[in-house]
């Protein structure tokens, strides 16, 4: 995992995915911030910060996350609000914050930490706030990437949706993202474990960037797609994003 983050640390500025991954993130961040004042963001497990920082943009932002490395490359970039923590013993008060957020994440917890971490999440969430959660979609689409990121479990829309309500939240938006690139990824991704997974050492390529036009194409296909993700929900995809919220209190928004 800290050899992700380095590598990470190196890609999100630049690579389309994490270009494309804020394209689809955005509206919904909007939308849960829509009519609101002095907003407090969290982002459980955070790695190196990089999005508390973009989150900064709607309000005060903070963020935690469990390894010391990523924690260190946020501080030496400047990022102070972070702290160290594991997501299923989240370090803040309960109902503090109106949007929680959690990136690609679940998917590497076993069950147990899976579930009280989406629990820890519902604490901490105002009544009325917001949950914003991006995880990684469909089984075959396992690969070199799954062994990068310690892959438990890929999500279905279905599987997603029980373990938010279970929690207590209710749905706002569900959809697939990066259909764009799914027929690539899926004829890659099966290429992998037809050869057998890479170990992580030779699994980092990954995450490295493209030469810079094959970058650009396809951070303008992730463009597109999200224009029309926020009228209509894509029916499959390498990613599903999902927007939630906690009951809010009779005479509260």
């Amino acid at each position: 995992m800290e050899r992700l983050l380095r590598a990470t640390a190196d890609a999100e500025a630049r690579h389309f995915w994490f270009r494309g991954f804020r394209y689809f993130v955005a509206p919904l961040i909007r939308r849960a911030a829509k009519g609101g004042s002095n907003l407090r963001l969290l982002d459980c497990g955070c790695g190196t910060g990089a999005n508390v920082e973009w989150l900064g943009q709607f309000g005060s932002a903070y963020g935690f996350d469990l390894s010391a490395v990523g924690l260190r490359i946020g501080l030496d970039e400047g990022r102070t609000k972070l702290a160290r923590a594991h997501v299923a013993a989240v370090p803040f008060p309960s109902n503090t914050f109106d949007i929680v957020t959690s990136f690609d994440v679940l998917y590497s917890l076993e069950r147990p930490d899976e579930r009280a971490a989406i629990a820890e999440m519902y604490r901490v969430t105002r009544p009325g706030g917001f949950l914003v959660v991006n995880v990684a979609a469909f089984d075959v689409l396992r690969g070199d990437h799954s062994v990068l990121s310690h892959e438990v479990r890929r999500y279905s829309r279905a599987t997603l949706r029980q373990l938010l309500t279970e929690a207590g939240f209710s749905i706002v938006r569900l959809t697939y993202t990066n259909a764009t690139l799914f027929l690539p990824m899926l004829a890659t991704r099966a290429l992998h474990r037809l050869r057998g997974l890479s170990a992580e050492p030779d699994a980092i390529g990954e995450i490295s960037v493209p030469i810079a036009p094959v970058n650009e194409l396809l951070t303008a296909a992730l463009r597109v797609e999200s224009w029309w993700v926020q009228l209509l929900d894509n029916p499959f995809g390498s990613s599903l994003l999902c927007l939630a919220r906690k009951a809010a209190r009779p005479g509260t928004r």
